[in-house]
């Protein structure tokens, strides 16, 4: 449900609709344009945003060659042949081989598209084994490439033109003959020449010399000056040419009608292939709009939620850029993880309330439309199945209702209709009656809207509805910012705190008298003008207080984190220092077993040589360097010097560290959980994907994300080429694609 009926002009929709309509190439479109409307299902809205995300994709893409055509709308035409005896002209066929050659280029193009990349337009070709094929080779048999029948399009067609060219050859001549003969006679003008009256050759010729010629005379010149004379020599070969004529007419209805009856019991496939391109052609226009609007397909979520980063009105956007400035984006989350499900704008007049208003109930309905819509990559957005609006002046006088009661009137059907799948949007809360009856109204009917569970934002001036937000669960203030120094607004939204109206600071620029401006202060009293000025002291507490607790959390993160990592380096040096003592008294029983070795093979030297003093001697000197060398320890004393190394590298662990402690403490407190690298050449984008996942690995980031895009794949390609060499030497644990809600392959995690 949408409310009111005229919702559309309310939020200037009807201006994207005319823009649609202009970039449609048929009127085929342009009624998918008009058909367009305000959907709940999640589905379909997904399969939309998908759909125009991936054309956008494509139009973008210079090496896909998107195809390019004409689309007729042969609706009428083919619904009147379905009646036997009745046929397509030339001109019909001609503009339905057009079409259909187009429509079986776009299949061809789209079952090309990677299935991966395009799952929503690879889809389109799938499926729709048409034999739209059969009836191409048909009418391009019969016809040449201006649309007229060929001559061989039947063995009859080509005998009759050849001899009408017969004919009109020898009336040619015959005429020329003529013309001479009376231009040498003085009959007729020597600039005269052969014309056409009734469909036969004739001759200007003057009254009085028209019997001269002899013939018959067809027609005559509104002066009466000239008359147009069929000379007698040419009138049986005239009435040769007619006769042709009329046979050759004939025969191309024959044709007419046989290719036509081949053609209608295809009719429903070719009706399908006039559909597939319509939906062509409108999401086509809506890509293009996309583009000029700089907008996205958000992340869905199937549940009434907003989380939008950088959003900004699309119609105020195309406007300014025309004047080389820029929309002021807002950034608003309402529902799903966060608890806040109504904001309570407030600021100066002219300083964007409404617009902000308005950029919300816009964004939702381009959304819900199947529009991409104007906010960053981060934004994640719901679906509504109400969107209510209450905005403007309503003032009837056929139905003599004022402002206020028109107002009360949407306020009543805001309470019946609101649930926890609506989000209603309400400018000026309560205005148009008296204040403070009116604030009380306002705020028992926000509270009533609010049990509901449904989403909203209002914009107010009133007091009450500003501490309503402030004491209520789910509610939020928001201001539209103003600059007291340059007394002009700022035109941005800001979540947390209630907006002032400024309205002695505006009446001031204005030029009102001083004299006014003091008894009106006197008149409201000081403890009311403090009074914004005490909300904002509350609102920047709240934030300082805030940030207080984010800090402790974050330092209470960190030295868990450092905890963790020095009980594991403890771990890691005593499981080394056990591995060395296993391996030095390995190396000790080694040396030991070699030594025994030594002696036992001496001895058995000695004896065999029967005490040979030469051979004895080096035996004995053997055996002294062995025990030389196992008195000595030497490997053993190695091994416990890497041993000794090692528990002095131990102790040094905690103090050595502590500037690089504060370098990553300070990286980690400015540190980005995502990169986005689109636009850049590839040396620059390679540069910033190193030092980033550097920081990251060394700050324990856990999980980042770097957005590369789709495009021609160049960027992905090279991110995942380093992010592999990184994997590969154990420096990150593992790269993936980001969820396909979420981005897809136009993002890479990465754990570190």
């Amino acid at each position: 449900m949408t409310y009111p009926n005229n919702i559309e002009q309310k939020i200037d929709f009807q201006v994207l609709r005319e823009r649609l309509n202009a970039l449609c190439d048929s009127s085929l479109g342009r009624e998918r344009v008009d058909r367009m409307r305000f959907e709940t299902d999640y589905g379909t809205v997904c399969t939309m945003l998908g759909e125009t995300q991936e054309m956008r994709r494509v139009m973008e893409d210079g090496s896909l060659n998107f195809p390019q055509g004409e689309i007729h709308d042969l609706r009428e035409a083919l619904g009147r042949i379905r009646v036997e005896g009745l046929f397509l002209d030339e001109q019909e066929l001609f503009h339905l081989l057009k079409t259909l050659v187009y429509a079986s280029e776009l299949e061809t193009f789209f079952a090309g598209l990677d299935s991966v990349r395009f799952p929503y337009l690879h889809h389109w070709a799938e499926g729709e084994a048409h034999p739209i094929g059969d009836v191409v080779r048909l009418i391009d048999k019969v016809l040449d490439r201006y649309g007229t029948l060929k001559d061989n399009a039947s063995p009859e067609l080509a005998r009759i033109r050849k001899e009408l060219s017969q004919a009109q050859g020898a009336v040619s001549r015959a005429i020329q003959s003529v013309l001479k003969r009376a231009q040498a006679e003085g009959w007729v003008e020597k600039d005269a020449s052969p014309t056409l009256r009734e469909g036969r050759i004739v001759l200007p010729v003057p009254p009085m010399s028209r019997r001269k010629i002899g013939g018959i005379v067809h027609d005559e010149s509104a002066s009466g000056k000239t008359v147009f004379v069929e000379p007698q020599e040419v009138v049986e070969a005239n009435n040769r040419i007619r006769s042709l004529e009329a046979e050759e007419k004939r025969e191309k209805v024959r044709i007419l009608m046989d290719v036509t009856a081949h053609i209608r019991p295809h009719i429903p496939a070719i009706f399908h292939s006039e559909e597939s391109l319509a939906r062509v052609d409108f999401v086509r226009a809506k890509a293009i709009v996309g583009r000029q609007l700089r907008a996205i397909a958000p992340e869905m979520a199937n549940e009434p939620m907003i989380d939008w980063h950088d959003a900004r009105h699309a119609i105020l956007f195309l406007r300014l850029e025309n004047e080389a400035r820029e929309v002021v984006p807002m950034s608003l989350r309402l529902g799903g993880e966060e608890k806040n499900r109504l904001l309570v704008v407030s600021g100066p007049n002219a300083g964007g309330k409404s617009v902000c208003l308005k950029t919300v109930a816009l964004t939702q309905y381009m959304l819900q439309c199947g529009l991409l819509v104007p906010v960053s990559e981060a934004s994640k957005a719901g679906l509504f199945s109400n969107l209510l609006l209450d905005i403007g002046d309503e003032q009837s006088l056929q139905d003599d209702l004022s402002t206020y009661s028109s107002h009360l009137r949407n306020m009543k059907t805001f309470v019946r209709a609101a649930d926890n799948r609506t989000l209603y949007l309400i400018d000026e809360m309560g205005g148009g009656t008296e204040p403070a009856i009116g604030g009380a109204i306002a705020e028992a009917t926000l509270k009533e809207i609010h049990k509901s569970g449904a989403i909203g934002v209002v914009t107010t001036h009133y007091a009450n509805l500003k501490h309503l937000a402030e004491r209520e669960e789910g509610m939020v203030n928001g201001a539209m910012l103003y600059d007291r120094g340059a007394l002009r607004p700022l035109f941005q939204l800001s979540i947390g705190q209630a907006g002032s109206s400024f309205a002695l600071e505006i009446a001031r620029q204005t030029g009102l008298p001083t004299t006014i401006i003091d008894e009106a202060t006197a008149l409201v009293g000081e403890e009311h003008i403090d009074y914004d000025k005490q909300l904002q002291d509350i609102a920047r507490d709240k934030r300082y207080w805030e940030q207080k607790r984010q800090n402790i959390r974050q330092r209470e993160k960190h030295l868990e984190e450092k905890i963790a990592y020095y009980e594991q380096e403890i771990a890691g040096l005593k499981a080394k220092k056990k591995q060395m003592l296993e391996e030095a008294k390995e190396q000790a029983a080694d040396i030991l077993q070699q030594s025994n070795a030594t002696i036992e093979r001496t001895i058995r030297e000695i004896k065999e040589s029967k005490a040979d003093k030469q051979r004895t001697h080096k035996a004995r000197q053997r055996i002294e360097e062995m025990k030389q060398k196992v008195s000595e320890g030497k490997e053993e004393k190695k091994v416990m010097r890497d041993f000794a190394e090692l528990k002095k590298m131990a102790k040094s662990v905690p103090s050595a560290s502590a500037s690089v402690q504060n370098t990553i403490r300070r990286h980690k407190l400015g540190f980005e959980r995502s990169i986005d690298i689109r636009g850049l050449r590839a040396d620059e984008a390679l540069e910033q994907v190193i030092a980033y996942i550097d920081t990251a690995i060394m700050v324990a980031a856990g999980s980042v994300t770097i957005l590369h895009g789709t495009g021609t794949g160049a960027l992905k390609q090279l991110t995942r080429d380093y992010l592999a060499s990184l994997k590969k030497k154990n420096r990150i644990v593992d790269y993936y694609d980001g969820d396909p809600n979420r981005g897809g392959a136009g993002i890479t995690i990465v754990e570190v």
